[in-house]
């Protein structure tokens, strides 16, 4: 159901773009494509921070002929105005957004931090950075393997509950929706009992929603949505968006 960032192609003309390779065509072309693929666009981030970009360009200014000026600034200028506008829209909560919302692509895999804001030095957390290391990398089942047998070992709720959150994340970034769902369970079912936090079980409640529009599920997927969203916490303007689509979706196709 989701297109995973395989697109060598296009990873490939973003890195041009951003290197300054593109003719103006290319450059709308390349833009025409990434807002129909817009989880492409974190990826152009993820290769340079824009404002560096923008910086870079400034300065090459003064060594390119005096045609490609225009070029230089017109480039720079429409990556900030376009992709302010692009992230404007996706991010906007409070507009009604019918049919327009889809499942996350894919889960980002998290390194676990103090409070302070440092990484821990707990076992199973390194442990979980080493799986997050080896699935970047490629190697999955590797990840996978790892983990699951860590959390045969360990016996404190908290991290079961972290390894999990990861496990499920690997088994759904690999499309595997069931067994997203069967790790994001466990942590939701011990939440308030075991006093997990507020964010591990609402980042587990926004997945394992997103796992069920994956699979067509909608209602689990609406509640697991309502739940996260009571919750008032980080994930608040984002559920918001989704449970105003999701519910007039189901107005519009009662009314037909």
């Amino acid at each position: 159901m989701n297109e995973r960032l395989n697109n060598e192609e296009l990873k490939g003309k973003i890195e041009q773009y951003l290197d300054g390779q593109l003719s103006p065509g290319e450059v709308d072309e390349l833009w025409a494509e990434l807002v129909e693929k817009g989880e492409y666009l974190d990826y152009m981030k993820s290769v340079a921070n824009l404002k560096s970009v923008v910086e870079d360009k400034k300065e090459e200014e003064e060594q390119v002929q005096e045609t490609k000026k225009s070029y230089i600034y017109y480039a720079a200028a429409a990556v900030i105005a376009l992709l302010i506008a692009v992230l404007g829209v996706m991010n906007l909560s409070n507009q009604e957004s019918v049919g327009l919302v889809s499942p996350i692509p894919d889960v980002e895999l998290e390194y676990y931090r103090s409070a302070d804001g440092t990484v821990t030095d707990r076992d199973s957390d390194k442990l979980i950075r080493d799986a997050v290391a080896l699935a970047n990398s490629g190697e999955i089942d590797k990840a996978i393997s790892l983990l699951e047998e860590e959390i045969d070992k360990v016996e404190e709720t908290e991290q079961i509950a972290r390894l999990n959150m990861t496990l499920g994340s690997l088994f759904y970034n690999q499309e595997q929706y069931d067994k997203a769902i069967e790790q994001y369970s466990w942590i939701i079912e011990r939440a308030d009992k075991e006093k997990l936090g507020l964010l591990l079980l609402e980042k587990a409640l926004w997945y394992r929603g997103n796992a069920y529009l994956q699979k067509d599920q909608i209602a689990e997927a609406k509640t697991d949505i309502r739940k996260a969203y009571d919750l008032n916490g980080a994930y608040r303007r984002v559920t918001e968006r989704y449970l105003k689509s999701l519910n007039n979706n189901n107005n519009n196709t009662t009314t037909r």
